[in-house]
């Protein structure tokens, strides 16, 4: 079995612009990044199951036939983890909304400090490299070095 060359374009699709939304500070679009990549995992496990069968009742059907239910079941599982994920997601957005007025998501102060730090760590130890030692004078080119 092999795959559509078009599903393949679309699953790529799904998955750039689900993840391209999931960077951006904004709220409403990291919720729709994790929606539209719910609906790629959706789409990529329905062509992973391969084409459609026989229903899968023993005794019913002939054994080639038959459909592999198991990606179908994920599939399902997959909608209800994506939907209460999604209805969590806007109930934190909206309470987001409703104590800071927008829904951009902000820097975290911790964070920016750490990185000030190590900048500043960074700039010592430059600083440190460039200082020549304190009675310690560089020979002059041409200048024979006594030990």
């Amino acid at each position: 079995m092999t795959i559509n060359i078009t599903m393949a374009v679309v699953l790529a699709g799904l998955y750039a612009v689900g993840f391209y939304l999931l960077m951006q500070r904004s709220l409403m679009r990291v919720i729709l990044g994790i929606v539209i990549l719910g609906h790629g995992a959706n789409l990529f496990l329905q062509v992973a199951g391969g084409p459609p069968g026989e229903p899968t009742f023993v005794g019913t059907a002939v054994l080639e036939a038959m459909v592999d239910p198991l990606p179908q079941a994920l599939a399902l599982t997959a909608i209800v983890i994506t939907f209460a994920l999604t209805t969590f997601l806007l109930a934190l957005a909206y309470r987001s909304w409703a104590l800071l007025g927008h829904d951009e998501v902000q820097d975290d102060v911790e964070d920016r400090r750490i990185r000030e730090a190590e900048l500043a760590r960074e700039e010592a130890e430059e600083q440190e490299e460039a200082e020549p030692v304190a009675g310690f004078e560089a020979p002059e080119a041409g200048e024979e070095v006594v030990r």
